[in-house]
């Protein structure tokens, strides 16, 4: 057997209380089976931003994963934070240093759902702060288990590793990608909400607003065994 691709997927981070007396990291079980069954081998990434050139070097690719808190819209220059957003700075500065030092390798780099909107920023992309509030006739985009449909453009990354031109995707966000900076669309819903982006330039730089490692669609494996793929 080949060796698997070392994947580093980001953390979450939670106060004291719960599970801990002491603050503690999380991740959801079935990003790390998704990555092992993909061909990677998972590894939790904690948040260590001085240590993120260190950690880069023992990666082959990085994962930003969601989370039920949002980018500060003072990273995309917007002065006002809309009262739904909700920050986690100490997670976000150790995300950003791990993606922008991956981007700096061109390493490959996959953003998922929060990850996509991080991603989206830090290639020079701005954020929708509420869906509701500036979506017209927008779609009910958050809860985990409604999904909606999402058309892909054609020729872009995201059709050639899904091998689609359309899925049926989870939906679990009350931001968007407003604008991609340096990236490209490379998926819409029916709503005109941005699903996708991807940065040409690069060899893998790939960002989705949903949450492929629950296997709703086909594409969804697909993707993540692209990814894979490009890590090797």
């Amino acid at each position: 057997m080949s060796r698997r691709p070392v994947i580093g997927l980001t953390l979450d981070a939670e106060p004291a209380g719960g599970y801990s007396r002491w603050p503690w990291y999380a991740l959801r079980a079935n990003y790390a089976s998704a990555i092992a069954e993909a061909g990677g081998l998972p590894l939790a990434l904690p948040h260590l931003p001085a240590l993120a050139s260190e950690t880069l070097a023992r990666l082959d690719g990085i994962v930003i994963t969601g989370g039920a808190f949002d980018v500060d819209p003072a990273l995309y220059g917007e002065a006002d934070t809309h009262p739904s957003v909700a920050l986690k700075s100490t997670r976000t500065d150790a995300e950003m240093a791990l993606l922008t030092g991956a981007l700096a390798r061109d390493m490959p780099v996959l953003g998922i759902c929060g990850g996509e909107q991080l991603l989206a920023v830090a290639l020079g992309g701005t954020l929708v702060q509420h869906i509701p509030e500036s979506v017209p006739n927008a779609l009910s985009h958050e809860g985990h288990m409604p999904g909606h449909p999402i058309a892909i453009v054609a020729g872009s990354l995201l059709a050639r590793v899904t091998h689609a031109r359309a899925m049926h995707v989870n939906s679990s966000h009350h931001q968007a990608v407003r604008a991609p900076g340096r990236a490209v669309v490379n998926a819409h819903a029916p709503d005109g909400v941005i699903e996708g982006i991807e940065d040409p330039a690069r060899r893998f730089c790939l960002g989705v607003q949903w949450h492929p490692e629950f296997h709703d669609d086909p594409g969804d494996a697909r993707l993540l065994a692209a990814f894979i793929a490009a890590c090797q």
